[in-house]
């Protein structure tokens, strides 16, 4: 069994994909076009696309009506506007950071397809799985095979800053996120990707208002819902955000998961909710009876890029089945990193739903859990009775 839900959170230009018709790609690609092209021959082509509400260019441009602030594909059924109030636009992020919404009856993010957005969303996805590391365009341009000069043009034009930009605001959301929680301002500073105090409190001071230490006892952290439940491996609590499950425990009692819960997020309000977390529950102990299926839940990860990256490969294991932590290294493309995928492992704060039981050690042994060993030794049992 597999679970996907630690998956990062998509970029605006995330839609469903089409596979828009060849020679209109060609007509109207632009590799030179972050804003509205001027161009008056394809403006002109593209106007005459609207006009005849022809299908075949969805996907290739939208156009945006000044004076209703909607933007449309241009096969929409809607009356058709003047020209002088039309602006032209390559894919919907660009119209909606001019202020335009999208139309609700053609729906044009459905349509578009766009080369260059989808090689962009591959870079933000690279970005945010590789926040620990030095991030350069460099790197970037021989890891997708571009210039750097390229890459980074048309990821701004594309999202209106750079590849340097990106990463930083990803670190400043997790650092949020991180400090939220009750962290410390280090352990905090280094989730988030960043590599010294200095240059944390450089680069965050200003964007926070304040300083990370004062942005930590002065945040509201997120209310946490909770039950406790019987499992076959003691007593279970599930604890959940409004974002997705924050964390799954084992302990011999109630008393030990809560004071376990507190210590995770002191500064949350914990709520008890025996009601509204059941579904969960019964997924979570379907698995750990030995009977496959579908545990996908709503996760509300608060991780390093490492971390995101040996959790989100955790999922991949089939049930069942096992991996040594030399084997995970590699797998996630850091061969010498089987010691910090132990460290993963053992920070994994949800139990089950991340399996991180499903790593042992490369001579065979079962190697550590943070919820005992004997905890892991009796799910890898349950796993194999059940194939």
């Amino acid at each position: 069994m597999t679970s996907n839900a630690i998956l990062a959170t998509e970029a605006p230009s995330a839609m469903s994909i089409r596979h828009p018709n060849p020679d209109a790609a060609a007509e109207f690609a632009d590799d030179n076009a972050p804003h509205p092209s001027t161009d008056v021959l394809k403006d002109d082509r593209r106007w005459n696309a609207v006009i005849a509400r022809n299908p075949v260019y969805d996907g290739q441009f939208v156009f945006g009506v000044s004076s209703t602030g909607i933007y449309c594909r241009p096969s929409c059924p809607a009356r058709r506007p003047r020209r002088e109030n039309v602006q032209f636009f390559l894919i919907p992020e660009q119209a909606e950071r001019a202020g335009y919404r999208a139309c609700l009856r053609c729906k044009p993010k459905s349509a578009i397809a766009h080369p260059q957005s989808d090689g962009v969303k591959q870079i933000c996805r690279y970005i945010e799985q590789h926040l620990d590391e030095p991030i350069t365009l460099d790197c970037l341009g021989k890891e997708f095979k571009q210039s750097p000069f390229h890459l980074q043009r048309r990821f701004k034009a594309l999202l209106g800053i750079t590849p340097r930009e990106y990463a930083d605001s990803c670190r400043l959301r997790l650092l949020k996120r991180n400090l939220q929680a009750g962290n410390n301002v280090t352990r905090a500073m280094y989730d988030a990707g960043y590599g010294s105090s200095s240059r944390l409190y450089e680069r965050t001071a200003s964007q926070l208002g304040m300083t990370p230490d004062k942005y930590r006892r002065g945040a509201i952290a997120a209310a946490i819902r909770y039950t406790c439940a019987d499992s076959p491996l003691g007593r279970m609590i599930i604890a959940a955000t409004e974002r997705g499950v924050c964390a799954i425990h084992f302990a011999s009692s109630d008393g030990e998961l809560l004071e376990g819960l507190k210590r995770e997020f002191p500064f949350a309000v914990r709520k008890l909710d025996n009601g509204g977390l059941q579904s969960w529950v019964g997924a979570v102990l379907q698995q750990m009876h030995g009977r496959e299926g579908d545990l996908s839940l709503p996760l509300d990860i608060r991780a390093t890029a490492f971390q995101r990256r040996v959790w989100t490969h955790l999922q991949s294991i089939p049930f069942g089945a096992t991996q040594s932590y030399g084997e995970v290294a590699k797998a996630i493309g850091q061969p010498r990193a089987s010691r910090a995928v132990a460290r993963a492992c053992a920070t994994n704060r949800i139990a089950v739903a991340i399996p991180c039981h499903r790593v042992v050690r490369g001579d065979g042994g079962k190697g550590g859990y943070r919820w005992g060993t004997e905890r892991k030794k009796a799910l890898l049992e349950m796993e194999q009775r059940g194939l």
